[in-house]
């Protein structure tokens, strides 16, 4: 695939034998981002796991501490006295049963996050087709099955992300702009290193993180120090 003028340029900066420190490879990748809108700054880890194996998977969620720079639209999936609770704590859309149709049928997903009170979750596995595919299903691991819905929906505008093991054995997550600081980026990206550690399965062998690189949507990958990362 042909790379385009503005992606060699920004290839140029970045050394692909050489593998960096946190800082020094989030202050390239802020160098290397030059499209005309702010990019979004993702982490991408090879683990030394098999996610095949129950006992080897990793899911859960991370409040990044500077956010990740983007607006969440929360939908919440409750009733009762949970329908203003969750409208309180500034969810964008708050209902139940009705909501069915609109996202199956007319195909609605003007939402990025989906949080369901547990008694809710026999109506939003039926959307489990839909929804599951998309990365939007409720799950307990990440937070997003709770009768708190008030924390819910405020860690998640707060910076929370979910991360998981794709079947490629790799996490996939966003960690900021482009826009932001050297530190807010380097903190951030800390703050998923020390829960990915923290979540690091009895059952893993060998090297833990193969392979870390971090990347802006339109930039080259920088490779980093994997011995630091641990």
């Amino acid at each position: 695939m042909k790379k385009g003028k503005r992606y060699v340029e920004a290839a140029k900066l970045v050394d692909k034998t050489q593998v960096y420190d946190i800082p020094e490879a989030v202050a390239l990748v802020k160098k290397a981002a030059s499209a005309k809108f702010d990019e979004t700054v993702e982490a991408h880890l090879r683990m030394g796991l098999d996610g095949r194996h129950a006992d080897q998977q990793i899911r859960g969620a991370v409040i990044l501490p500077h956010g990740t720079g983007k607006t969440v639209k929360v939908l919440v999936f409750a009733k009762g006295d949970k329908i203003d609770e969750a409208t309180a704590a500034g969810a964008d859309y708050v209902g139940g049963e009705e909501l069915i149709p609109k996202i199956q049928n007319d195909g609605w997903f003007d939402f990025d996050v989906v949080v369901a009170t547990p008694d809710m979750m026999g109506v939003v596995g039926r959307l489990g087709r839909v929804l599951g595919p998309k990365g939007l299903m409720p799950n307990p691991k990440a937070g997003t099955v709770t009768p708190d819905v008030t924390k819910a929906v405020q860690d998640i505008k707060a910076g929370k992300i979910e991360y998981r093991l794709d079947k490629n054995n790799i996490v996939h997550v966003p960690v900021g702009k482009a826009s932001f600081t050297e530190e807010q980026l380097a903190d951030n990206f800390q703050a998923l290193i020390d829960e990915i550690n923290k979540v690091k399965p009895a059952a893993a062998k060998g090297q833990y993180i193969k392979s870390a690189t971090i990347a802006s949507t339109m930039g080259p990958g920088v490779k980093l120090n994997t011995v630091k990362l641990v």
